[in-house]
């Protein structure tokens, strides 16, 4: 009977253990966060305007340690100096008020979408001019709170934010673009914001921008002090990289190429009016239309930039080819007037000294009336032209003979002094525009690697 009486007490006992089993294998302990929530944020149990102490139950002031994801870049304005960001933002701090049991760790954190149930630090963006929350499909909001009274607030939002540039590179530049949160009205002695130490800033992989590039980013801090106290205030420093590829096809390489074309006017007849003057003037209004569509891209600064050098430069080149070619103009009527005008010269002198010949011809063949030949002097006068053309021509011999000169030489070929301004063209132009690019890129390129 006792060994039966003992059988029996411990099926009882199995059958009550698997039953208890049972139970709690089907509570769901999430239930139970409306509990605890009701037990740490109910009616006169937790001010959420009163901030938390400091650290480990101290007057001090609370700490937030802050973090942010950035998800996207999607522009970057120069004309208007901003830039939008797409982040995740995130705060951390501790709240002792909201310490809880965790049920032997199974509940792991509490999940709030409420911000205004829990005290919340008051920070803002300094340099934000727009921003909005998303809402779709719910708000993208959490808050989480620990067991230890830890507080994790999440949230996603879209800001465009002030970036003042510096263009005097454009676009050879680098530009730094700053995202600075600060504390509104708590000063130091209440709220200090850190950096979450390890990685406080992180970047979305595979970040796209058409015409920058993130080069690299830096976390400082930035308070400030008002009249009314010192502001706990935390900076992100974002450098961006201009591309160069974008503007060297869309711009150096296109006026490279109209002042190229402005030089064909070199090439062409004097004679060709027409073509020359439509090819000057057409390149011309080209480059003037390039250089205000590159200004209406960019915004009135005071400061002369890189690309101004550029375009000005190229401006004055097309603009001095056209010049060229009204100097060539004007050379060329001036040296026909002056060629007629030499040819009748040369036609009164001819006659003069045939005249003058025929003068003394008559004058050695004269005969008196008693067939008398008169004896002229030998030596002539010294206005006499025959004697000042031989005396002329013994000095020419008599002169030492000079050494040649090879570009008079080389000018010599081109009878005209018109043709000889289009033949010097087509070397100086080139050569001092040659001369231009090596300047110009080794001062620019120079003074990036500084700036870096």
């Amino acid at each position: 009977m006792g060994s039966g009486h003992y059988f029996w007490a411990i099926l009882y006992f199995a059958s009550l253990c698997s039953a208890s089993l049972a139970n709690n294998a089907k509570i769901n302990f999430r239930e139970k966060e409306k509990k605890v929530l009701d037990q740490i944020l109910g009616a006169g149990k937790y001010d959420a305007r009163i901030r938390p102490s400091g650290i480990n139950g101290t007057d001090g002031p609370a700490v937030v340690r802050v973090n942010i994801f950035v998800r996207s870049i999607s522009k970057i304005d120069d004309v208007t100096m901003e830039y939008s960001v797409q982040l995740t933002f995130r705060e951390q701090w501790t709240d002792e008020r909201l310490k809880f049991d965790d049920i032997q760790g199974r509940l792991k954190y509490l999940t709030l979408t409420e911000a205004n149930r829990v005290w919340m630090p008051d920070l803002f963006f300094s340099n934000e001019k727009e921003g909005h929350f998303h809402n779709i499909i719910m708000p993208n909001v959490y808050i989480r709170i620990f067991p230890n009274g830890s507080v994790l607030y999440s949230i996603r939002i879209s800001l465009t934010l002030a970036c003042p540039m510096n263009l005097k590179l454009y676009p050879l530049d680098r530009q730094i673009c700053s995202l600075r949160m600060a504390s509104y009205g708590w000063t130091t002695n209440d709220l200090v914001f850190l950096w979450k130490e390890g990685d406080p800033v992180q970047v979305v992989k595979n970040l796209h921008l058409p015409r920058f590039t993130l080069e690299k980013f830096l976390t400082d801090y930035c308070n400030s002090k008002t009249n009314t106290g010192e502001y706990s205030c935390l900076k992100v420093d974002l450098l961006f990289k201009r591309e160069f590829s974008y503007y060297l096809i869309q711009i150096y390489i296109p006026c490279c190429m109209l002042v190229i074309v402005s030089w064909v006017s070199f090439w062409l007849d004097q004679g060709a009016v027409p073509a020359r003057v439509s090819l000057g003037v057409t390149t011309l209004l080209t480059m003037a239309t390039q250089t205000s569509g590159i200004n209406a891209s960019l915004p009135p600064v005071s400061y002369t930039k890189a690309i101004d050098v550029w375009t000005g430069v190229c401006l004055t080149f097309v603009f001095g080819a056209l010049l060229e070619f009204a100097l060539v103009n004007y050379a060329s009527r001036s040296g026909s007037n002056k060629a007629n005008m030499h040819k009748e010269n040369m036609k009164k002198k001819r006659r003069d000294l045939e005249q003058a010949s025929l003068d003394a011809a008559s004058d050695l063949l004269d005969t008196d009336s008693n067939a008398t030949f008169a004896m002229k002097p030998l030596v002539r006068h010294p206005g006499d032209p025959l004697a000042l053309e031989k005396r002329l021509q013994c000095e020419v011999h008599m002169q030492a003979p000079k050494r040649p000169n090879c570009c008079k030489t080389w000018l010599s070929k081109f009878p005209t002094r018109s043709k000889r301004i289009d033949v010097i063209s087509r070397i100086t132009f080139p050569l001092v525009f040659a001369l231009f690019n090596l300047v110009y890129w080794s001062t620019y390129l120079f003074r990036e690697e500084e700036d870096e």
